[in-house]
């Protein structure tokens, strides 16, 4: 086993509420709480869950677009919150974002080509001569055109928006790319364009993706290990083909049982989850699950379950496995 491109270890990220005259702190959000994961050079670790759940905060944490609370993350064996601003900056082509929304992640008064290319000139890994080059050949990769170059924003659809997005982040070729949605926003004949896409990019670069989705459907064209996020928690964790033939978690089983099954004939059993997810500042005590948990025990209402080995690298927090 190769060493890790990533590790988390027990990351929290709290928001703070502030209220009253004084604008002083009365709660904190937990939109993180104690995870803990590691990405392998080359995989696809998909983080999934409710809206709501903190995926989308775990990511942007990663990059130090978010400052952590407390616990570790490690990119490279290098501790990003302990590294320089020097070294943070050599890092930072490294690891890459691919935002949710393909409309308002470009600016709509600069030009594609500009776009994609100012990156290049502000770390100095093109000079203004190359890179029209550079970025043209790009866009090529990402299925669009060479004269795609001087055309602005509102010229493309929302699955040419999120090709371009991709290239941009492609152009100082990093080893880590962050996507936070990136097809939740489109048509599912252009998530499917979309999705090949990635796919072809990992082979040919070696990138090491970080996907965040709500969709399993998605997820499972696309992903070798994934992690299974409820309420800042992380509640299971398992290589794909596991966690579709056998997940542990309740929370987990209820999520495969809401995605759609192509064959109209074959039924699948559908686990509808009561009530509404929890207020992040104040989550239940021990299982955060319990209140929606159609198996809840007495333990689970007191204690918080253990993040465990259940076998054959498959984790899971719940007191019922």
């Amino acid at each position: 086993m190769h060493e890790p491109l990533v590790e988390v270890n027990h990351l929290k990220k709290y928001f703070p509420v502030k209220a009253g005259l004084l604008n002083r702190t009365v709660a904190h959000v937990r939109a993180v709480d104690d995870i803990s994961f590691a990405i392998q050079p080359g995989e696809t670790f998909g983080l999934v869950g409710e809206s709501g759940s903190g995926k989308s905060t775990v990511g942007r944490t990663i990059l130090r677009l978010t400052d952590k609370t407390e616990g570790e993350i490690r990119f490279k064996g290098k501790d990003l919150y302990r590294v320089s601003k020097e070294e943070m900056r050599r890092l930072r082509p490294q690891m890459q974002l691919i935002f949710q929304d393909p409309y308002s992640s470009l600016n709509p008064r600069v030009r594609v080509g500009d776009a994609i290319g100012e990156a290049l000139i502000d770390h100095g890994m093109a000079s203004r001569d190359e890179i029209r080059d550079v970025v043209e050949e790009l866009l090529v990769s990402c299925g669009l055109s060479s004269y795609h170059y001087y055309r602005f924003p509102h010229e493309f659809s929302g699955g040419q928006r999120q090709r371009i997005g991709i290239a941009r982040a492609l152009a100082l070729s990093p080893d880590l790319i962050v996507a936070d949605e990136p097809v939740s926003a489109l048509d599912v004949s252009i998530q499917a364009q979309i999705i090949n896409l990635f796919r072809k990019l990992q082979d040919s670069r070696g990138l090491t993706y970080l996907f965040i989705s709500h969709d399993l459907s998605v997820v499972e064209h696309l992903c070798s290990r994934i992690g299974v996020m409820y309420l800042g928690s992380m509640m299971e964790v398992a290589s794909r083909d596991e966690l579709f033939r056998n997940p542990l978690h309740p929370y987990t089983k209820a999520l495969l049982s809401a995605v759609p099954v192509p064959i109209p004939k074959l039924k699948r059993e559908r686990i509808v989850l009561k009530g509404d997810i929890p207020n992040p500042s104040n989550p239940p005590q021990g299982c955060k699950f319990h209140t929606r948990c159609p198996f809840v025990k007495e333990i689970c209402t007191q204690q918080v379950p253990e993040f465990r080995d259940a076998g054959a690298g498959h984790y899971v927090a719940c007191h019922l496995v």
